[in-house]
């Protein structure tokens, strides 16, 4: 990363924060009840993308729920997570596009969640997307252009920036 140039580093565009239930009812309730909880915003469900006979589940039930978070909410939730796995991550977790994901195994990990036999244990799926500035004109409507090679976000610059704003310590 070139630190003379601050439209070269990277910076969080936003986390997602996924746990999947399998299954819609009582359960799905008490972990859209813990996510928003957690994260202190809405949830939205997610739904089967097909019907799966053996899991019986039918195509469009919805079978978990997710949140996006972005700006400040997104920094302080990626902290707390990062804390909870002990700022350590694999180098097979980041994709060649500089996104990486991580897993929560516990919901209870979190501060202020206490284990309830009537809730259960809910684990959570974290993905963490990575842009640099000027992004946007890959998305914009009007005058909308191809993100050049150099400008994109690679692997190795994942890594560099997530030891080097969040102290995580990549291992092989």
């Amino acid at each position: 990363m070139s630190e003379n140039n601050v439209m070269t580093i990277p910076r969080v565009d936003k986390v997602t924060v996924h746990i999947g239930v399998g299954e819609s009812g009582e359960r799905l309730n008490k972990a859209e009840d813990i996510l928003s909880e957690i994260t202190g915003q809405g949830v939205v469900r997610t739904k089967a993308k097909r019907t799966l006979q053996t899991f019986a589940i039918k195509k469009n039930e919805p079978i978990g729920c997710k949140v996006t978070l972005r700006s400040k909410l997104a920094d302080d939730f990626l902290k707390t997570s990062l804390g909870i796995i002990e700022n350590s991550l694999s180098e097979s977790q980041f994709d060649d596009t500089g996104n990486f994901s991580f897993g929560i195994e516990e919901h209870t990990d979190y501060e202020g969640m206490k284990y309830d036999p009537n809730i259960g244990i809910y684990g959570m799926d974290v993905a963490v997307a990575l842009i640099k500035p000027g992004y946007r004109i890959g998305r914009r409507k009007i005058g909308k252009r191809k993100i050049p090679n150099n400008h994109r976000v690679t692997k190795q610059d994942a890594m560099a920036f997530m030891n080097e704003y969040y102290g995580v310590e990549v291992v092989a």
